[in-house]
């Protein structure tokens, strides 16, 4: 039996972190990331860079060059009491200006102010977000059923245990860890030594692949566009990602545009 079980290196388990509004403790926290490894998407909103406790414009692409910059509305707007086209606005120009400040194309987003209905979302993808962020947590390690949608697993305040439980799973069912907060609550909260040893804890996980957001969103989805025989003999990667899968025992991956017979 073929199961796509597996991430990028024949891992077991995945990891993202992913933190809204740009607030000057994200460098610090970047820090801690960059230290053990760990891979994060921070949400910006690019109508309020020049607040006093956020991240200039000018500083964003060099604070967060080894992570994932995605959209989280212009001026931080709870999208859902917006006119349609105000949604629209919300969420295209803040694309435009993130785009413009990191030279990247931004593909991701996390709704201001939480949980937003399913138009918004159909909105969203309409804009070219790929994946958006909520704030319902699940508790669970799991794939989101709709990346426009996606529930992450836990805040970091609530994180401890579940990353022990994480950490410590050992059989390949594809368990994803998905952590979420704001980087100022660690000042008001005084709490800066648990997002340390979380860090620290994941990291000494070698069956762990740490990713972006969009890192996931592009994985997830290429191996579920890899195409497989009946018979179970012939595999093959349309995409341009290798895809790791098991078999039986066995680990193995078909590489980006390749044909895999087995």
């Amino acid at each position: 039996m073929i199961l796509f079980n597996k991430y990028p290196g024949g891992k077991k388990k995945a990891a993202t972190m992913s933190y809204d509004d740009g607030n000057h403790t994200d460098i610090r926290l970047i820090k801690i990331f960059d230290k053990y490894g760990i891979k994060g998407t921070f949400h910006l909103n690019s109508g309020l860079m020049y607040k006093d406790n956020r991240i200039s414009a000018e500083d964003i692409a060099e604070v967060y060059k080894n992570h994932e910059v995605a959209a989280h509305g212009v001026e931080h707007a709870t999208l859902y009491n917006l006119p349609n086209h105000g949604v629209i606005e919300e969420i295209l120009n803040d694309r435009r200006e993130l785009e413009r400040l990191t030279g990247k194309i931004v593909r991701g987003m996390s709704y201001a102010n939480g949980v937003n209905p399913p138009y918004i979302a159909e909105i969203a993808g309409n804009c070219g977000i790929e994946y958006s962020r909520t704030t319902r947590a699940t508790g669970k390690l799991t794939l989101p059923e709709n990346f426009l949608l996606w529930h992450p697993t836990c805040h970091h305040k609530n994180c401890e245990e579940i990353t022990n439980i994480f950490a410590d799973l050992t059989y390949n069912s594809g368990h994803l860890l998905y952590i979420w907060g704001h980087s100022i609550e660690f000042d008001s909260d005084n709490n800066w030594d648990l997002i340390e040893r979380v860090c620290d804890r994941l990291s000494a996980c070698e069956d762990v692949w740490f990713a972006t957001n969009i890192e996931i969103y592009d994985y997830i989805t290429a191996s579920r566009r890899v195409r497989v025989s009946v018979d179970n003999k012939i595999v093959e990667n349309p995409t341009n990602l290798d895809v790791w899968f098991t078999v039986g025992d066995d680990t193995l991956c078909v590489k980006a545009g390749e044909t895999l017979y087995l």
